[in-house]
C-alpha cells in the first residue's frame, strides 16, 4: 500500500520539467517512426512533434478517415516540414488483420528507427470483446501489440545494424496502473475451459475492470523486460516501457460519463495534465541519448522523461524469475498469436 501511494505521488505531483521537447529535439531527417494510435491524444501530439522536426511518421490507426484528418491537421501545423506522414491501417483488436498491416509496412519501408506501441483502450464497456472473442482490453493492449512487434523485429534488427547503438527502439505503453491496479504478480490467470484448450492457463477476464486494465499495463512492462532479455542483446534494439502520465486525452472517453460532476472536475483540474506532456515522456523513451543499450534495456520511464525502475517487488521478482509471469505471459502470447503470424 505504501509503495502504491508513493508511486502515485512521485509520478503525479511535483514533476520535474521534461528533458526532451519540441524546443530541443534535434532534426529527425531520414528517421522512420511508427506510432500506433497516432490519430488522437498523445500519439497525435508525438506525431506532430516528430513530423515538425522532419521525420517520416507512420500514423497507425484503425479508422482511416480519422487518421487522414489527423495527418491533414499536422501538415497544416508544420507547413515548412520536409518530413512525411503516412497512414497505416492497424486494428489491434483483430489478430487476423495484423499480419497484413505489418506486411504493408514492410513493403513500403526498408528501415524502422522507433516502434512506439502507444495505442490502447481503458475501461471499455463491460463485456467488450475483440474479433477473436477475447476480452477487448487484452486483445488491444496485450495480444495485438505483441504480435505486431514480433512481426517487425527483423526489420528493427536490420535497422539497428546500420545505426548508432541504442538508437533503434521499441517502446511499450505502461501506466500508473502497472503498480496501482495490477494484481500480485502482475497477471491474473484462469483455466481456459473452451473446447480444445484442455484447461490451460489464460488471462483471467473475470476480474474487475481495473484489474484487467492493470494486467494489460503490467503485461507491457513485462514485454519490455522479456523482449530485452530475449532479443535486445543480439538484435541491438533497445526495449523500454513508459508511464506517459496522467493526461487529458481520448483515453478517458469511457470513464468520464461514469464520474459524478464534482469528481470529473477534480480529476481534470487537479490530477490531469495537458496531453502534450505525455508526448514528452514518450519522446524521452524513444529518442533520448540518456538511454543506452548497455544500461537501459527494459527500462521504465516515468513523467516527463525519467528512468525509474523501482516497481513493486512482486513485479520485479516475476520479471527476473526464469519461470515467472513475464516468461509465462510471452509464451502464452506466442501460443495465442501463432496462428496469425
Amino acid at each position: 500500500m505504501f509503495y502504491r501511494l508513493g508511486a502515485f505521488y512521485s509520478q503525479s505531483f511535483r514533476l520535474p520539467a521534461p528533458k526532451l521537447t519540441e524546443k530541443n529535439l534535434p532534426d529527425q531527417s531520414g528517421k522512420v517512426f511508427l506510432i500506433t494510435g497516432a490519430n488522437t491524444g498523445i500519439g497525435y501530439q508525438l506525431a506532430s512533434i516528430l513530423y515538425g522536426h522532419n521525420g517520416k511518421v507512420y500514423v497507425a490507426a484503425r479508422t482511416e478517415s480519422k487518421a487522414r484528418a489527423a495527418i491533414d491537421q499536422i501538415r497544416q501545423d508544420h507547413p515548412t516540414s520536409t518530413g512525411q506522414l503516412e497512414y497505416l491501417h492497424l486494428d489491434l483488436s483483430d489478430l487476423s488483420s495484423i499480419k497484413a498491416s505489418a506486411d504493408d509496412f514492410l513493403a513500403r519501408e526498408t528501415k524502422l528507427h522507433w516502434l512506439n506501441n502507444n495505442a490502447g483502450v481503458m475501461f471499455p464497456p463491460a463485456g467488450s470483446k475483440g474479433a477473436q472473442g477475447l476480452d477487448l482490453t487484452y486483445q488491444t493492449n496485450v495480444l495485438g501489440p505483441y504480435l505486431f512487434t514480433k512481426l517487425l523485429l527483423p526489420l528493427l534488427k536490420r535497422t539497428a545494424e546500420a545505426e548508432p547503438a541504442g538508437s533503434v527502439r521499441v517502446s511499450w505503453a505502461g501506466s500508473l496502473a502497472v503498480v496501482l491496479y495490477s494484481p500480485k504478480g502482475g497477471v491474473a490467470w484462469k483455466k481456459d475451459q473452451t473446447e480444445g484448450n484442455d484447461g490451460q492457463d489464460t488471462l483471467d477476464d473475470g476480474v474487475s475492470h481495473q484489474s484487467i486494465y492493470g494486467v494489460s499495463k503490467a503485461a507491457n512492462w513485462f514485454f519490455a523486460r522479456e523482449f530485452a532479455r530475449r532479443f535486445g542483446e543480439t538484435d541491438g534494439v533497445l526495449h523500454n516501457c513508459y508511464n506517459p502520465g496522467n493526461l487529458r486525452s481520448e483515453l478517458q472517453r469511457h470513464t468520464d460519463s461514469n464520474w459524478p460532476a464534482w469528481m470529473g472536475w477534480l480529476v481534470h483540474n487537479v490530477l490531469l495534465y495537458p496531453t502534450v506532456y505525455g508526448a514528452y515522456t514518450e519522446l524521452f523513451a524513444g529518442l533520448s541519448p540518456d538511454l543506452t543499450l548497455k544500461s537501459d534495456q527494459g527500462a521504465y520511464i516515468v513523467p516527463w522523461g525519467r528512468k525509474d525502475n523501482r516497481l513493486r517487488k512482486d513485479l520485479l521478482v516475476e520479471a527476473a524469475s526464469e519461470g515467472g509471469n513475464a516468461k509465462k505471459l510471452v509464451d502464452w502470447c506466442d501460443g495465442v498469436t501463432g496462428p496469425f503470424a
